[in-house]
């Protein structure tokens, strides 16, 4: 990685932020987050402090209470968020673009989420040796760019998190629209987590279940951990862990879910039975709601697209991206690594739209490790692979992380709410049909971090 030079270190940098904020300049990110009287740390040396384990409860299936908490770690944590946040998020939205892009080369309906992945990421960074630190500080955007080869200044992993954390809750609005993050890690009986783990799991997550597992029984155990998974997520994550065997030393999976309701968001004057064109030969017919009614949008001639913002609640939008008919997804999908979403965000222009969209909710299963190295096959090896070293996860030396998932969930219900009465709109309403496949993002409102980014190739299954 190309290092920045001295002098810019006290400089001030400016970070995209998409949306209809203006540029701003802030601090570079490594001295908000550097953990307190920072210092370049020897990679070879001795422990930046000395290792705090704790002992972690047994699975049990029919215990499924969460992990208990101490609220006092957390809140002394949201200090200087509002300054942190909108940093923060200047470096996880084209992360998140980038990491989105790798999976969705090997998918046909694909859901991400940034704020969740970059939030495992550094849950593991807190168990990493410093030369495996040094790798996840180098890929989040975090390093201090002035490091020698032979050592490393460590951020805090904690404020990040908690961080990440407050944008989160920014969103929840009540019933009808709130993110549920949960987490859980399953450990080999014999062994201790690392605290500071422990505590970073707390930190970006509603609740928390870390668990031992014997896995000598590897059939049982596989059997315990997934019913265990199933109940604690109220049937919405199941079938995670397959393949289990008795060396297995270390699990996890977090899962983010974002519900909402598309009576309250769109306001379908008609929903009925309509054609979607998959691809040039194959059609499906799905549920298809219809609303005309003032919309900010734009037809971006330049990039091949039609862009849609409908709102979801005060502090969330979705955008809607339909590429222009003869142009590909994939095309859509390059321009997404650009500073194209901010563009679209500063000139959508209101206007009467006749608008139709399939209903669609949509889950996904990632595996961490396998989609770094989609990325770049080192990055899964330096990460998570075979040359990532978590010397300070467990007080079992030598210890492996076997998996790391996300389940991520976009759950749009549609049957709660009556829809409002239509609206007379005075001139013609342009007609637009998403009826073929089409890119979406959630976007929180005040900082314009990604929630979620995802495709839609055929909204049946």
């Amino acid at each position: 990685m190309q290092k920045l030079q001295p002098l810019l270190l006290a400089a001030l940098v400016c970070y995209w932020i998409s949306g209809s904020q203006t540029n701003r300049v802030y601090i570079h990110p490594f001295h908000l987050f550097a953990v307190d009287n920072v210092s370049c740390e020897t990679l070879q040396g001795s422990a930046v402090k000395p290792l705090e384990t704790v002992t972690v409860e047994p699975l049990d299936v029919e215990v499924l209470t969460p992990d208990s908490r101490d609220r006092s770690s957390l809140d002394a944590q949201k200090q200087n968020t509002p300054e942190r946040t909108p940093v923060l998020v200047g470096l996880l939205n084209p992360l998140g673009l980038r990491m989105y892009q790798a999976l969705s080369r090997k998918r046909n309906n694909t859901l991400f989420s940034p704020v969740n992945t970059f939030g495992s990421l550094v849950a593991f960074y807190l168990g990493a040796s410093k030369k495996t630190a040094r790798s996840f500080q180098e890929f989040l955007g975090l390093s201090s760019g002035t490091d020698r080869e032979d050592c490393v200044s460590l951020v805090d992993g904690h404020k990040i998190l908690s961080t990440l954390q407050d944008i989160n809750s920014l969103v929840d609005n009540g019933s009808r629209y709130e993110i549920t993050s949960l987490v859980w890690a399953f450990v080999r009986s014999d062994a201790q987590l690392c605290r500071d783990f422990i505590q970073g799991t707390q930190d970006f997550s509603d609740k928390s279940f870390i668990r031992g597992v014997d896995f000598s029984k590897h059939e049982e155990a596989e059997t315990l951990v997934n019913s265990f998974v199933e109940k604690t997520s109220h049937g919405k994550v199941t079938n995670v862990f397959k393949d289990l065997n008795p060396s297995n030393n270390f699990l996890f999976i977090s899962s983010f879910s974002f519900k909402g309701d598309w009576m309250t968001a769109f306001q379908p004057d008609k929903i009925s039975m309509e054609e979607f064109h998959v691809d040039e030969t194959t059609k499906v017919t799905t549920s298809t709601m219809t609303r005309t009614n003032n919309y900010h949008y734009m037809n971006d001639k330049v990039n091949r697209c039609t862009v849609v913002k409908l709102p979801l609640s005060k502090q969330t939008h979705i955008l809607l991206i339909l590429p222009h008919e003869g142009t590909t997804l994939g095309h859509t999908e390059n321009k997404l690594l650009t500073n194209l979403m901010g563009g679209w965000h500063k000139n959508l222009q209101e206007g009467l739209l006749e608008l139709s969209l399939p209903k669609f909710s949509l889950s996904s299963l990632i595996d961490i490790h396998d989609l770094l190295t989609t990325m770049n096959r080192t990055l899964g090896l330096t990460l998570l692979g075979s040359q990532a070293e978590f010397s300070r996860l467990s007080n079992t030396s030598p210890f492996s992380t076997d998996k790391a998932m996300n389940n991520v969930m976009f759950e749009m219900s549609g049957e709660a709410a009556e829809p409002q009465a239509r609206t007379t709109e005075a001139g013609a309403a342009l007609r637009l049909s998403i009826n073929r496949p089409f890119l979406f993002a959630v976007i929180e409102e005040r900082y314009e971090s990604i929630l979620l980014l995802g495709k839609i190739t055929n909204p049946t299954l």
